[in-house]
């Protein structure tokens, strides 16, 4: 009896033991970003946009970024090619073409080199057609006054 209960706790202890995963290192800890989400709101349609997502490394060293990735081939992520030396900034600039009318909500990934997690960026807005874009500028001169 003696043996079953000890074989029974080691194979607990071991089986814990090797569930346990190492801390998953993350995007954040290595870049900081002023924000993560940038709401163009109202723009008209057919007039591209870009956002310059800003950031600081706040690693011991310098980071890469690997990759940027748009969720869709209306929204077009550039990345600095270069390492970014510790305590730098940079920037991640996210351009949207505006061709499709109505809301939107993009995703840029980013990927930092050594890191297993990505870091999530996102444009959101609406896009309205020439007409509707008139007078949203017009009613929004209105109310300034």
């Amino acid at each position: 009896m003696k043996h079953l209960f000890l074989a029974l706790s080691v194979f607990i202890v071991s089986a814990t033991a090797f569930a346990q995963s190492p801390t998953q290192q993350k995007a954040e800890n290595a870049v900081k970003f002023k924000e993560l989400v940038h709401d163009f709101g109202k723009i008209k349609q057919g007039v591209p946009v870009t956002y310059n997502f800003a950031f600081t490394n706040i690693a011991n060293k310098p980071v890469v970024i690997e990759a940027a990735t748009a969720s869709c081939g209306c929204t077009t992520p550039v990345k600095p090619e270069a390492p970014i030396a510790k305590g730098k900034a940079d920037k991640i600039t996210a351009g949207f073409n505006a061709a499709a009318l109505g809301p939107f909500n993009k995703t840029i990934t980013i990927k930092v080199a050594g890191i297993d997690a990505p870091l999530d960026l996102r444009i959101t807005g609406e896009v309205l057609n020439e007409v509707d874009y008139a007078k949203y500028q017009k009613e929004k001169g209105n109310k300034s006054k």
